[in-house]
């Protein structure tokens, strides 16, 4: 099909801008007359129309921002009069395109302008895209305006079946910008021109699909919120119509924030911040998010226990008499304890109570091994002096959060755990227990333990802030107990903050008392039995403290008691045993198994870990308390193995580099101590510590491998019922170490009756029960060679010779 043609006519004719305004062919546009320009080319038009026949014609050609468009609009004058305001006006029609040339002359004050008429013909008959073009256009222009009503205009545009002229015709939307206008102006084309007024129409439906679609979400959501205010507005009018048809008055209905507020006994400054929520809660909605923040936030503030204090018991000596009822040993607590309640009731005789700011809490860290009685003695604490108790667990802990509080804008936030504790306990001075702090760990949402510096630091506490409720909660008179296996494990600086207090473990005696007085009932009535149906003798007691069970504290010894009376209780109910019964020790390996840690020094001589040369015993310091360690040593065959040493039992660098330091002392002063050394030159020495699964690192078992060095390489025994610990250097000083206590504590465990410790250490027996120094015979060194002297039994004799006296 031929396509169609475009003829072009030469004309010449006045220019008439139309400054941000474009009429197309077909349109008929009225045009005011006291615009000078408008008024010029008129008049020249109908100047020249006087010597031709036809109406007036001028070129209407859009001027955007001062630029005339390439293309404009050939327009004929068809009316001269007034418009509707009564402005002189002029009514024009659009004919056709003009392609705009050079300027010329002619009469009147308008511009003249050479143009060249633009023909568009369209081939007839229609090509079947552009037809189909033609009935989309209609289509999309008849949807249009029948949304905006004008349903006369339907039919004009239905009537319209040239191309040129329909997509023309598009020049009276209003949707259309200037810039667009020009576009269909300037294309020649018609088919073109149609395809370009589709698309903005198209465009254009589109637009006005979203808009109408967001338009019907924000009314139904405004219908939504209306409606809900109109029932919530309904819902108080009823219940309050039912509580004046009660007897009841508006009072009782806790909804009314500000009353509460002002009733309340809070800070001042507290008593500000929240009445200033309560007046944003006035201000907002009941359906606002922020109101519900707000009312949570206000409950919260309300039922802290901002002036709530309960009274010290300032009786010290029943306090320690709680204490020691309660609790067995741990005197360092116990001290600490009464001293802290002797200087609060001096403090208040003398109305010092409150000094700047601060009053007098404490912050204790109680460090020891699991089983002591650190948790327990928590609520002891708070029984001794009458206050509240609250137990707050940090282990796993891995929020910040979970200290400081969430900020209140989020869902669900809560305040942190120790405001909750404060809350929980109903005053302002509880008992806290920190538990397992050492515990604590971070993560990317922060570090727990940083956010306790300030908890528990008494010169910050006074003005500690919670994120939750962001007004200053004064902690300075809270006693915070901590408790920790390991102290290393907590940060330096948060146990800077605290009273450090060890509880080392308990002695045998001790575990006897605790057994008796506290263990045994619990466990009689746990397993259904009463104190007069079963009785385990002292003796029975011991035992199981010393054989069944070794450990710093006494959950297992719990455990073994509990163990035992079910197994009365079960063979009771069997018939096989007859109430009340009596438990001797001679009686417990038939009930609950022979023992698991039988004494070094009770059994058979041969069986012993020191009947052979290159073994000795030392004593270290695990997570569960002290605890004794063997070391054992070896020569490899010259003719199998190279020289050097082995180190075996996972040991960290530290303890290395101890048995690199013993193996040089005894390769430079063996011949002053008349032992083999050339041994060492040419054969491979093994050391090797057993329990190779457990971990061990250190400089306190130096003594311990140079001692069993020297036995090895001399042949004489270690003696059975000696154990030792401190660090050895190159020179053969015996160096000072830590845990004396624990250590001590766990050779009078294991049966040890002799102990040999640095000699700068002797200090350190202070802290040791006296009971448990009765004994063991402590020797203390400041040479390696005292403590071979002492160690190493003569190699002549089996026997265990006499033990010299200490240096």
């Amino acid at each position: 099909m031929a396509a169609e043609s475009t003829a072009f006519t030469p004309l010449t004719l006045p220019v008439l801008p139309l400054d941000d305004e474009v009429v197309l062919p077909g349109m008929v546009v009225p045009l005011d007359l006291s615009d000078a320009e408008v008024r010029a080319a008129v008049e020249a038009a109908q100047a020249a129309a006087r010597d031709e026949p036809g109406k007036p014609r001028v070129l209407l050609v859009p001027r955007i921002e001062g630029t005339y468009a390439r293309t404009g609009v050939l327009g004929t004058v068809e009316q001269v009069g007034r418009l509707a305001d009564g402005d002189p006006g002029a009514l024009i029609r659009g004919r056709g395109r003009v392609r705009i040339g050079a300027g010329t002359t002619g009469p009147g004050a308008a511009l003249w302008v050479e143009g060249t008429r633009i023909e568009e013909n369209v081939p007839e008959p229609v090509p079947g895209h552009v037809a189909e073009l033609v009935k989309e256009y209609k289509a999309l222009a008849t949807a249009w305006l029948r949304r905006r009503g004008a349903w006369q205009v339907v039919d004009r545009v239905q009537a319209i079946d040239g191309v040129s002229a329909l997509a023309d015709n598009s020049g009276y939307s209003p949707f259309l910008t200037t810039e667009q206008k020009v576009e269909l102006l300037e294309t020649a084309d018609p088919v073109a021109r149609l395809k370009l007024a589709t698309q903005h129409l198209r465009d254009h439906l589109a637009e006005q699909d979203v808009a109408e679609s967001i338009a019907k979400d924000v009314q139904e959501g405004v219908d939504k919120q209306q409606r809900e205010f109109l029932l919530r507005r309904q819902l108080e009018a009823v219940r309050k119509e039912l509580r004046e048809l009660n007897g009841e008055s508006d009072g009782e209905e806790s909804d009314d924030y500000r009353a509460r507020v002002e009733a309340a006994d809070l800070p001042e400054k507290v008593r500000e911040a929240a009445l200033k929520e309560v007046d944003k809660l006035e201000r907002a909605s009941d359906a606002s998010p922020e109101g519900s923040w707000i009312r949570t936030w206000l409950d919260t503030v309300l039922d802290m226990p901002w002036n709530e204090r309960t009274e010290d018991a300032y009786d010290i000596q029943g306090a320690k008499a709680v204490l020691d009822a309660e609790h067995a040993g741990l005197e360092d607590v116990k001290e600490r304890i009464t001293e802290y309640l002797a200087v609060r009731k001096r403090r208040g005789d003398r109305g010092l109570g409150v000094i700047g700011g601060r009053r007098g809490g404490a912050v204790l860290a109680l460090v020891g091994p699991p089983g002591v009685g650190k948790t327990s003695l928590g609520e002891s604490v708070a029984h001794a002096m009458g206050r509240k108790f609250v137990r707050v667990a940090l282990g796993g802990v891995r929020d910040e959060a979970e200290i400081r509080g969430h900020r209140r804008t989020y869902v669900g936030a809560l305040p942190g755990r120790i405001v909750r504790a404060v809350k929980e306990a109903g005053s302002m001075n509880p008992v806290v227990l920190l538990d397992e702090i050492d515990k604590v760990g971070s993560d990317f949402r922060g570090d727990p333990a940083a956010a306790l510096l300030e908890v528990l630091d008494p010169a910050q506490n006074h003005t500690f802030r919670d994120h939750y409720l962001e007004v200053e909660l004064d902690l300075s008179d809270v006693v915070f107990l901590a408790t920790a296996n390991v102290l290393e494990a907590i940060p330096e600086a948060l146990a800077d903050r605290m009273e450090i207090v060890r509880l080392d473990g308990y002695t045998e005696d001790e575990k006897v008392v605790i057994a008796r007085d506290h263990l045994l009932p619990r466990q009689l009535e746990r397993a259904g039995l009463r104190q007069d149906e079963v009785t385990i003798e002292e003796g029975a007691l011991r035992r199981l403290a010393g054989e069944y069970t070794r450990e710093a504290g006494v959950r297992t010894l719990e455990r073994s008691i509990a163990r035992l009376l079910r197994k009365v209780a079960a063979q009771h109910e069997l018939g096989e045993r007859e109430l009340p019964f009596t438990v001797t020790d001679g009686e417990l390996r038939g009930l609950i198994g022979r023992p698991h840690h039988v004494p070094e020094s009770a059994q058979d001589p041969a069986e012993r870990r020191t009947s052979v040369p290159g073994v000795a015993t030392g004593l270290a310091v695990t997570g569960a308390g002290g605890d004794v360690l063997f070391v054992e040593a070896s020569l490899a065959d010259p003719e199998t193995g190279a020289a050097g040493l082995t180190l075996t039992g996972q040991l960290g660098d530290v303890m290395k580099e101890s048995a690199q330091i013993a193996l040089s002392f005894l390769r430079s002063h063996g011949a002053e101590l008349e032992l083999p050394v050339g041994d060492l030159k040419d054969r491979g020495v093994h050391i090797h510590f057993p329990a190779g699964a457990v971990p061990k690192d250190g400089p306190s078992a130096g003594i311990t491998m140079t001692t069993a060095l020297a036995s090895l390489l001399s042949g004489r025994l270690v003696r059975t019922d000696v154990a030792m610990t401190g660090e050895v250097s190159l020179t053969g000083r015996v160096l000072p170490i830590g845990g004396v206590k624990q250590k001590l504590l766990a050779a009078h465990r294991a049966g040890v009756t002799t102990v040999v410790i640095p000699k700068r250490n002797e200090p350190d027996l202070d802290d040791v029960p006296a009971e448990v120094l009765d004994k063991l015979d402590v020797h203390t060194v400041t040479d390696v060679r005292q403590v071979l002297d002492l160690a190493l039994a003569p190699a002549t004799s089996d026997a265990s010779p006499e033990i010299p006296a200490a240096a």
